[in-house]
């Protein structure tokens, strides 16, 4: 039903968010960037924290900075977290901040556990000692779950990660459960595939690396077999997610302490998903295929019913955003 060129659904949603103080950790990364511009367009007061000045960063680049306050700062640092939530009368808290590249894990695993892991229990601590924090989100990942050898995961799957990246999605995970139930914190989890959209700029990833290249008229190189199954996930309906999570937690607190999947249930190897960007940008260059490989993929049946969720995206609508995207960024 439209009213005045806007539908029933969203008109709610305004109503719900306008002037809502909303803080969000993580403003400057691929999804935290994309649901500050939600929350704007729904409304919301939106407190940003950033450690980092990023240039490049879609919030930045957009001008959507302009619009939020900023505070900055660093998730670790518990003095802050309470004093902001505090003097901003903070209602709904998102907390996006991660370090999320796998390989600088590996390579430097003790700023990734501080940042993943304390920045998480630093961040909670705050908000129990917060009395406006009616809503949190806590953004997990599915490699939360580690390797398992039963696919694909649901939200009943061990979290068992052995990596470090990995291991600090586990433990920021089990903590954000911890302060729901022996708290009452009203904390909802997500667990979502490999993030991709405008505004990744970490070239290494399978998307805008491909894109890029293709870009550029070079061969992508995909480090695998090409055979790799994995989630992936359009950045928008990530950031759909988290205003959808927090609306049903403001209505449903029965929700607290739950986690959820969220999918395209799409089983798709990496080489099938460069071979449809190639197609879309209708390029005749050809993968280069090393080789590794392994399989990951959710389940978001529980997302489906209990909160009749679906996503908004399909995968080629998606990519062909992102192309265009990274075609203009990179002109």
């Amino acid at each position: 039903m439209e009213i005045g060129g806007c539908s029933v659904e969203t008109l709610a949603n305004k109503t719900f968010w306008q002037d809502r103080c909303v803080f969000i950790t993580g403003a400057t990364g691929l999804v935290g960037g994309w649901t500050v511009k939600r929350l704007l367009e729904l409304g919301a007061h939106v407190v940003a924290l950033i450690r980092d000045w990023l240039p490049e960063s879609e919030l930045i680049r957009s001008g959507l900075l302009s619009r939020v306050t900023v505070v900055r700062g660093d998730i670790r640092d518990q003095t802050l977290l309470e004093r902001v939530l505090g003097e901003h009368e903070i209602e709904t808290v998102l907390h996006l901040a991660a370090q999320t590249i796998v390989g600088i894990a590996n390579r430097n695993p003790i700023s990734t556990f501080e940042t993943n892991i304390q920045g998480t229990w630093c961040l909670l601590e705050a908000c129990r000692r917060s009395p406006k924090v009616k809503q949190i989100i806590n953004a997990s990942s599915d490699k939360a779950y580690g390797d398992q050898e039963i696919l694909p995961y649901n939200e009943t799957t061990p979290l068992q990660g052995q990596h470090p990246y990995d291991v600090s999605k586990s433990c920021a995970d089990l903590i954000a459960s911890t302060y729901a139930k022996s708290y009452a914190l009203p904390i909802i989890t997500t667990r979502c595939g490999n993030f991709y959209g405008g505004g990744d700029l970490n070239w290494n990833r399978i998307v805008p690396g491909t894109i890029r290249s293709v870009l550029r008229n070079q061969a992508p190189v995909i480090r695998s077999d090409g055979q790799f199954i994995r989630d992936y996930f359009y950045v928008k309906d990530g950031a759909r997610v988290c205003t959808l999570l927090v609306e049903e937690l403001a209505k449903r607190p029965e929700l607290k302490g739950e986690a959820f999947n969220f999918s395209n249930e799409m089983q798709v190897t990496t080489l099938a998903l460069v071979d449809r960007i190639l197609k879309l940008m209708n390029t005749d260059l050809k993968p280069v295929v090393l080789n590794e490989a392994s399989h990951q993929y959710l389940s978001a049946e529980k997302a489906r019913r209990v909160l009749n969720w679906t996503p908004d995206f399909s995968l080629d609508t998606a990519l062909e955003e992102t192309i265009a995207w990274y075609t203009k960024f990179l002109a």
